[in-house]
């Protein structure tokens, strides 16, 4: 078909789908870097490694990609920082300084809750029972509370045992907000000793737990939450029935 003119028209194929990253001509390594910057940077919150892979082209090495954009900005204000499974642009530590006229105070945690907090940390999954007799204390219910409302600790399961008691475990947002990329990155018996959070003359055989690889995931003993146990637990809203 012409209109007259000496141009020709050439057909172009047309696809039932819009077009997406995966049907994207292979781009420069440069280019990708630049599609996870911009992924990272849109986003509220870190943005986990299966969220980049959906978004990014097919096949590219997402682990190479990442360290490149973390190479780019690590003499920067702002640092690209592994979080658990994701990533997310964080303040430089050598400059977080500036921003603490800003930042809202928040009221500090009683000794009570650090502790249990840190028992969590450390022996998670773990239960309230488990936290008395490591601390040799009953706990509160006011001071498990006022963890799970930081975010910084939520209800894992149930474990297996009689009564079913609720297992505790860290989130995301305690490693995001004590910046560790894992679990494994809390510190040892050696560095906690340095900061003076430890005596220097310990038992023979005190010995600090190494967390678990991976936090999310249930153990042998342990229960998923049902939708009941969320209602129970006042985590779940009723469900409504009608007549």
């Amino acid at each position: 078909m012409t209109d007259g003119s000496n141009a020709s028209v050439i057909p172009f194929p047309v696809e039932d789908d819009a077009p997406s990253t995966k049907r994207m001509n292979p781009a420069s390594s440069e280019e990708i870097v630049r599609m996870a910057e911009a992924i990272v940077f849109a986003s509220a919150g870190p943005v986990s490694e299966k969220q980049l892979a959906a978004r990014l082209p097919e096949g590219i090495d997402l682990a190479a990609t990442m360290r490149d954009l973390q190479q780019i900005y690590a003499m920067r204000g702002v640092n690209l920082q592994k979080i658990g499974d994701g990533w997310a642009f964080r303040t430089a530590g050598d400059l977080s300084f500036l921003m603490s006229r800003d930042t809202v105070q928040q009221k500090k945690l009683s000794r009570a809750a650090l502790e249990v907090l840190a028992i969590i940390a450390y022996h998670q999954p773990v239960t309230r029972a488990e936290i008395e007799e490591i601390r040799g204390v009953e706990t509160s219910k006011g001071t498990l509370d006022t963890l799970l409302e930081t975010e910084w600790v939520r209800m894992r399961g149930r474990r297996k045992t009689p009564g079913r008691p609720v297992t505790y475990g860290t989130t995301e947002a305690f490693l995001d907000h004590f910046s560790l990329e894992e679990l494994r990155d809390l510190p040892g018996i050696e560095e906690l000793k340095g900061a003076g959070l430890l005596s220097g003359r310990m038992p023979a055989n005190f010995s600090i737990p190494l967390p678990p690889v991976d936090a999310d995931a249930l153990t042998e003993d342990e229960d998923p939450l049902t939708d009941i146990d969320l209602e129970d637990l006042g985590l779940l809203t009723p469900r409504v029935t009608e007549d």
